[in-house]
């Protein structure tokens, strides 16, 4: 496997882009996470600072009463619109430099912004639907008290935690190649959206390989100290790239 990126942004000569997407094979789920890792490869010092300095900044910002939470969830998208203008450029032979960590904020920052409402509402729901049935099955197995009810209590927190399961999925389909979708595909919040979740449901094969893949990158990861992490955070957010130019761009000529 070479270093060379098979796939790429709608504007590079890679190949053009198609906001409906494309089905590709079982196996890309690998390739995505082997080519991210080609282009942190490139230049793994600026990637490796990106990854220290937008953790700093999170944590600085959550320190903030009530609203850090909030702007967290909401410059997200923002931040991770701007890696994919980073991994753009050094996909087309630029360089990548921490300012890229910001570059969304100088164009469709308003529609980035979108994406974390978005995001932000659904796990709004998710927090009451789940308490709602956690809160609701604990309550009557207090009331009903005994084993009985010590089992209703349990039944009831597993239940809730299939639930979030089940409702993050969609939620995470939805967001996944939204901000690439943005600033590489220009796409509408609304259509970026969409169109990120039905190439996840049409893809869902390659994102079992992809998913697999990284649960044990991560188990890895995990030895050193967690050091491994500096590695695979940024691999994580190239693969994002990697993928959006495999499923929604063109396949480059060789």
């Amino acid at each position: 496997m070479t270093d060379t990126v098979p796939y790429a942004a709608p504007d590079s000569k890679a190949g053009s882009f198609h906001a409906e997407g494309r089905t590709v094979a079982a196996g890309r789920g690998w390739d995505w996470i082997v080519e991210a890792f080609a282009l942190f490869r490139r230049q793994p010092g600026v990637w490796i600072l990106i990854v220290l300095f937008a953790g700093i900044l999170f944590i600085a910002i959550s320190m903030v009463p009530v609203l850090g939470s909030l702007a967290s969830a909401l410059l997200f998208p923002i931040f991770a619109g701007g890696l994919m203008l980073g991994c753009r450029d050094l996909d087309q032979g630029r360089s990548l430099e921490i300012a890229h960590l910001f570059s969304g904020f100088k164009d469709k920052a308003g529609n980035l912004v979108m994406i974390g409402v978005f995001n932000l509402v659904g796990w709004v729901i998710i927090a009451f639907a789940v308490a709602a049935v956690a809160g609701g099955g604990v309550l009557m197995g207090v009331m009903r008290g005994g084993i009985e009810g010590a089992g209703l209590s349990i039944a009831s927190l597993l239940l809730a935690a299939l639930l979030v399961a089940a409702l993050s999925v969609p939620l995470y389909m939805a967001t996944w190649f939204a901000p690439a979708l943005i600033v590489l595909g220009d796409l509408a919040p609304v259509a970026a959206v969409k169109a990120s979740f039905f190439a996840c449901l049409g893809n869902w094969i390659p994102f079992m390989v992809y998913s697999v893949v990284l649960l044990l990158l991560c188990a890895v990861a995990a030895i050193p100290a967690g050091l491994g992490f500096l590695v695979l955070i940024p691999v994580l957010a190239a693969s994002v790239y990697t993928a959006y130019g495999d499923i929604f761009c063109a396949e480059k000529e060789t």
